[in-house]
């Protein structure tokens, strides 16, 4: 019965001893040493405001195409008898160059007979011109002969309906023979511009019908880039220079084998609408002699200097399009504005103050500010993380 009841109590007397236990420590605990912790210094980079001149500019992106395009088809029918070692794909021509020969023969049958039907023509005419005369004296001498004879020879008696219809028929031989002659000289198939062979699709020993296409060219005097362009963007262009036809000098950079390679370019006209789907203003920049040909129409070899190194059609270029004059504003860079719009300052505490600012441009590098800054401010360059106004910054340097 008492191992019973004491079992029962053990839980009590433990914890009346703990409690004695904590009772007894708390009393004669120590007294704890207060100190005050100072907050250290973050430490920043400063930057002094200053104004300068700011020229615009606004970047783009396009791809390099020809601004001549052309798909060469046949005007006449038959083999393809030559073509020229220019005709492959990536060939240089000049003007004027031959590229294909057509099997002449047919024409130049056709062209046989016309001359042949011209010859008959001019022969029929010296005849009936002849006549036409025999009968002006043969009437002559009949008034002659009659005085008494006042009425004019019809026409008919003159021979004039038979002289008019031997016009015609030289006239109308003379066309057969031009078109014969005309059909001829398209069996050659000649350069129309200082261009390059884009595709091949025709060859020696394939016969052509009028319409085949044999070839896609494209010039290469001139090269083209369309530059899509932000309804926001367009406040910094002076886009008045273009409609008084006057360009706007732009320049166009690639990345090629590893290095950067530049070219001088000018905008000279815009598409007038705005593309429905990406809202974009495109305009098109020129770049003149694209490929770097020489006098004597050969491509020169790729060299380091981007004045000599080609561009070549199909390229992706980034484009630099020279804008209207902002002023002197204040450049900030973009790291150092707070959501866009508040410059940290430091004061001469080594104390951070917030400070919103009007910005007027912006670029991948810079904030182009006109207001709520003065000359000579030092600012904060360096992000802070949950900056608080009065926060003491130590400056690195």
């Amino acid at each position: 019965m008492y191992a019973v009841k004491l079992k029962a109590l053990l839980p009590l007397l433990i914890i009346a001893v703990s409690g004695l236990a904590a009772w007894g420590m708390y009393v004669t605990r120590g007294e704890v040493k207060k100190e005050a912790v100072s907050v250290p210094d973050i430490l920043v980079e400063v930057a002094t405001a200053n104004r300068r001149p700011v020229q615009f500019t606004v970047k783009s992106r396009g791809t390099v195409t020809p601004r001549t395009r052309t798909t060469l088809v046949a005007e006449a029918s038959g083999q393809i008898v030559e073509v020229s070692d220019a005709f492959v794909s990536g060939g240089f021509f000049s003007k004027g160059d031959v590229l294909i020969r057509i099997d002449p023969r047919n024409y130049e049958s056709i062209v046989k007979r016309a001359s042949a039907a011209v010859a008959r023509a001019e022969t029929q005419l010296a005849t009936e011109s002849a006549l036409a005369g025999y009968a002006r004296e043969d009437y002559q001498r009949l008034r002659g002969l009659n005085p008494a004879l006042s009425d004019e020879a019809s026409d008919l008696a003159m021979r004039k309906p038979q002289l008019q219809e031997a016009m015609a028929q030289l006239q109308s031989a003379e066309a057969d023979l031009d078109k014969a002659m005309g059909d001829l000289e398209r069996t050659v198939i000649r350069a129309p511009y200082e261009g390059l062979i884009r595709e091949k699709l025709a060859d020696v020993g394939q016969f052509v019908n009028v319409g085949s296409q044999l070839a896609v060219t494209f010039a290469v005097d001139v090269a083209e880039i369309r530059l899509p362009v932000t309804q926001q963007d367009l406040q910094f262009l002076n886009l008045d220079k273009l409609r008084r036809n006057e360009p706007i000098n732009t320049v166009i950079s690639a990345q090629l084998g590893g290095s950067t390679y530049s070219w001088a370019a000018e905008v000279v006209r815009s598409e007038g609408v705005f593309d429905a789907s990406s809202r974009v203003l495109y305009l098109v920049a020129t770049v003149q002699n694209p490929y770097r040909l020489g006098a004597s129409g050969e491509a020169l070899g790729l060299s380091q200097e981007s004045d000599d190194m080609p561009l070549l059609i199909g390229t992706f270029v980034t484009a630099e399009i020279s804008g209207r004059f902002g002023g002197n504003l204040f450049p900030i860079p973009r790291h150092s504005l707070k959501r866009g719009k508040v410059l940290w300052l430091i004061d001469e505490g080594s104390k951070i103050q917030p400070q919103e600012v009007n910005v007027v441009a912006s670029d991948d590098r810079f904030f182009y500010i006109d207001g709520g800054l003065e000359e000579g401010t030092q600012y904060c360059s360096t992000p802070i993380e949950k900056p608080l106004p009065g926060m003491r910054v130590r400056i690195s340097g």
